[in-house]
C-alpha cells in the first residue's frame, strides 16, 4: 500500500485527538448537545473511534472502512460543533480562552473539509 501525506498526517490528528479525549473528557463533555445523554461515555466512545479510524486509515485491508468510518464521525459529532456556535458564552471545562463567536461559527465548514479529506480515501488505492 502506497501511503501519502495527506493520509498520515489524518491518522495522526485523529489519533491524537482521540487521546485527548481521555485526557480531557470534561472538556469535550461540555460541548455535547444537552439533548444527548451520557456526554462523558459519548466523548469516550467517540475517542476509541476516532484512535480506532486514525490507526486502521494506515492498514491497506482497513483503509477504506476506515475512510467511511472516519465521514461517518465527522458527520455525527457536527452537531456538538453546532452546539458550541449556537452557544458561545457557554464554558468550555478545562479551557483558559473561551473561542470567539466567529471563530467558533467560522469552523462550521472545516467540518466538509475533513469530510472531502476522509472521502479522498475510500477509494480503492488502485482507482486513484
Amino acid at each position: 500500500m502506497k501511503r501519502d501525506l495527506g493520509s498520515v498526517v489524518l491518522s495522526v490528528v485523529m489519533v491524537t485527538i482521540g487521546l485527548l479525549h481521555f485526557t480531557h473528557t470534561a472538556g469535550f463533555a461540555s460541548i455535547v448537545p444537552d439533548y444527548l445523554p451520557y456526554p462523558e461515555a459519548l466523548v469516550l466512545i467517540s475517542g476509541v473511534f476516532e484512535i480506532g479510524l486514525g490507526v486502521a486509515l494506515q492498514i491497506a485491508r482497513t483503509r477504506v472502512l476506515a475512510a467511511y468510518g472516519l465521514v461517518a464521525l465527522f458527520i455525527a459529532v457536527f452537531p456538538a460543533n453546532i452546539n458550541m456556535a449556537l452557544h458561545p458564552d457557554q464554558p468550555i471545562a478545562g479551557v483558559p480562552f473561551q473561542p470567539s463567536a466567529l471563530a467558533l461559527w467560522a469552523r462550521l465548514p472545516l467540518q466538509i473539509v475533513l469530510i472531502l479529506w476522509a472521502w479522498r480515501y475510500t477509494k480503492r488505492a488502485q482507482s486513484r
